[in-house]
């Protein structure tokens, strides 16, 4: 790829490197958000003693990096840290089904910023894979650290904030350009399958970044169904058994229900660091199998996908602990209807099953521990949280249900 060629959406290359880290290590703002990562819990008056040894760890780390590659190195060691500080366990699973040297279009559900995409990058990495480009929204840019960042981390840039339909047909041509023609040179790539995090639990394809694949080999001539095999487009699970981010998220969903929605400034930024540095609990990506078939349309290939994200999804004890909580209010709430209530109570009955070989004890620590989690945030946001871990578990139960 020339460097002229997708100039405002490729990451970074090579011969940018140096300027990039330059930047980088000058940057206040990098020190500050390593500080909250490394301590999210170091109070105010610490935070500039512990400068000058964050200033020190960034050149330490950086300074020798003059290359992409190197610095997905330096990644890769963030990324172990970040599973030993905040996660009690990290698994996957599916490497089986790829091949190595075979460019994939990797597409999951999204519960985190940068978490999602680095821990899969991290997995490939452990099965001695090629690592994939990461998709990134255009509204993670007007920062510049993290802009500089992302961007060093093999992330392009998806064009979401444009106006009109000639500049956003624009945009999604070159975008899917540039994905095609990083398959043809051989390059994987992750992304969302819908735009943004799915803030309700609800892991649902978007047909649009379905059709967005095939906007350039359309213009090329090549028919949907073989432009979808071509791609190997495969679906990925990542399952967390806490969200960080749950608070913020559900706070969202309150404020959109009662008014208009704005996005304050720096909330990504605080995502990004919180769902980096708090606890998790256990994590697991599952890789699955590559779609091949005789794909019609794109709301075929969006429910092929989803199946096998749905089904594949790693439930934990919260996600039966939230239905549990959401039963006890539904007794006492209106707008639960009386079909939902039962639909509850068969959800919860068949997880009680598949959880009934789990020492009781442990069961009883995990429930204390998820209600006193609960019990942290505002009770008009609460009703937000327990939907949030107890949609994959019905989504769980539709799909085996069908």
């Amino acid at each position: 790829m020339s460097t002229q060629q997708f100039e405002a959406i490729r990451p970074y290359q090579d011969h940018e490197v140096p300027g990039v880290i330059e930047r980088l290590l000058q940057s206040d703002e990098l020190v500050h958000a390593m500080i909250h990562v490394q301590f999210p819990l170091v109070p105010r008056y610490l935070e500039k003693p512990l400068a000058r040894y964050m200033r020190h760890r960034v050149h330490k780390n950086l300074r020798d990096i003059q290359t992409v590659a190197d610095f997905q190195v330096r990644m890769r060691s963030f990324v172990e840290s970040t599973i030993d500080k905040s996660m009690t366990e990290f698994t996957f699973d599916g490497q089986q089904h790829l091949q190595k040297g075979v460019p994939y279009v990797f597409i999951s559900n999204h519960r985190d910023i940068t978490l999602d995409s680095a821990l899969l990058n991290y997995a490939l990495l452990q099965a001695d894979l090629d690592t994939a480009e990461i998709a990134i929204g255009d509204n993670l840019l007007s920062n510049p650290l993290v802009s500089d960042l992302l961007r060093l981390n093999k992330s392009f840039v998806v064009n979401r904030s444009v106006s009109g339909v000639k500049a956003k047909y624009q945009a999604l041509t070159e975008l899917s350009h540039y994905i095609s023609q990083a398959n043809a040179e051989g390059r994987s790539v992750w992304i969302a399958q819908r735009e943004g995090r799915a803030k309700d639990g609800f892991d649902i394809t978007d047909p649009a970044i379905i059709k967005m694949l095939h906007i350039w080999q359309k213009k090329l001539g090549v028919g949907f169904g073989d432009a979808i095999n071509k791609l190997n487009l495969v679906p990925v699970s990542i399952s967390y058994e806490y969200d960080p981010c749950d608070g913020l998220k559900a706070a969202e969903l309150q404020a959109r229900a009662a008014a208009d929605y704005v996005k304050q400034e720096g909330e990504d930024v605080e995502s990004i660091m919180r769902g980096i540095a708090l606890p998790k609990g256990r994590v697991h990506i599952q890789i699955g199998e590559p779609l091949h078939g005789e794909f019609q349309d794109a709301a075929q290939v969006a429910h092929a996908l989803d199946a096998q994200i749905i089904q594949n999804y790693r439930l934990f004890p919260p996600s039966l602990l939230a239905i549990e909580h959401l039963l006890s209010l539904g007794k006492a709430m209106q707008s639960l209807k009386d079909d939902s209530i039962a639909k509850l109570q068969a959800v919860a009955q068949q997880a009680r099953e598949s959880v009934a070989g789990l020492d009781s004890q442990e069961l009883a620590r995990q429930a204390a521990e998820f209600s006193a989690r609960l019990g942290h945030y505002p009770a008009q946001v609460q009703r937000y949280i327990l939907e949030m871990y107890a949609n994959p578990l019905l989504n769980k139960y539709d799909y085996a249900s069908r």
